[in-house]
């Protein structure tokens, strides 16, 4: 039974994806902004809300480490082994100066925790509203500033302005109760085989977390609309740190753990300054990039549980 329902969780997320990808085009046409635009600002919201209702939970309960650990675990998922993943079915070629923007606002973000984390600086109501308020600006911003691609114009819409929305958001539903089926699944799985415990949370339920932006980054790349992938990539990981990360600070008063600082974070910026490096001298993340993301995504697990 749990088989049937790890195959139907795949297939829920898969035609969830579907629906999300056909919705943002849609979308993006009627209101003339790009996909990138659709992916950040919107997608990225909808596939970072079970992040943010686990954290809560944990923040709530007294257990604030482990939502912080589950955010700096997620970006570093999202930006190794989900881009890699993209880039390997489909190269992003002419990156733009927006995206290269997004990305530098990826490691202002990584670099602030990890000085919060040095600095002892505590997670509170004041941080929750500058990191709301940053959240705005910047997706304000994207709006504002948004400019569609040739190809993306030459497209028409293929449904309403409305049609499209409840398509984005009846696609997002779709992912996150797909992947909680998938995930809860395989977990069952797992402890019939008497696969241990530790072996599950490395491999199954961190994997889970970024199961909906892994299955829309892979979907994108197969109908080649590969700039709504990235645009959904780089918005998680803003939305997980100023969105997920400020809310959860109205809810109780916490501090970066060492181990985060020490050694999560600052490969975090690692990977993020790989990303820049082929965005700004490369003009594009290829191949190259999903090959070295996966060994990184690899090394990076072995290294935290060995």
């Amino acid at each position: 039974m749990n088989l049937i329902y790890l195959v139907c969780g795949l297939a829920i997320l898969i035609f969830g994806a579907e629906i999300i990808i056909r919705g943002s085009v849609s979308l993006g046409k009627k209101i003339n902004i790009s996909l990138f635009v659709i992916g950040i600002v919107i997608v990225a919201g909808g596939t970072s809300l079970p992040e943010l209702a686990s954290s809560i939970s944990a923040v709530t309960s007294g257990h604030a480490n482990l939502a912080l650990g589950a955010i700096v675990g997620s970006n570093i998922a999202n930006l190794i082994l989900i881009m890699a993943a993209t880039t390997l079915l489909i190269p992003i070629y002419d990156i733009s100066q927006n995206q290269i923007n997004q990305g530098f606002v990826n490691i202002i973000l990584a670099i602030a925790l990890i000085l919060m984390g040095f600095l002892s600086i505590n997670f509170n109501f004041v941080f929750g509203i500058i990191a709301i308020l940053s959240l705005s600006t910047i997706m304000f911003l994207q709006f504002k500033n948004s400019q569609p691609k040739i190809d993306e114009v030459q497209e028409k819409a293929a449904y309403s302005f409305v049609i499209s929305i409840v398509f984005i958001i009846i696609g997002i539903f779709l992912l996150i109760y797909g992947s909680r089926l998938f995930v809860g699944s395989a977990i069952n799985i797992a402890k019939q085989l008497n696969i241990p415990e530790s072996i599950v949370g490395i491999s199954i339920v961190a994997f889970g977390t970024s199961l909906p932006e892994l299955v829309v980054g892979v979907m994108s790349a197969l109908k080649r609309k590969v700039d709504f992938a990235l645009g959904n990539i780089l918005g998680s990981n803003i939305y997980n740190v100023l969105g997920v990360l400020g809310i959860s600070s109205f809810f109780g008063n916490f501090k970066m753990p060492s181990n985060l600082v020490n050694q999560d974070l600052i490969f975090m910026i690692i990977v993020t300054l790989l990303i820049l490096f082929f965005m700004l001298f490369k003009k594009c993340l290829d191949r190259t990039y999903g090959i070295l993301g996966l060994i990184l995504y690899v090394g990076y697990i072995f290294y935290i549980y060995n």
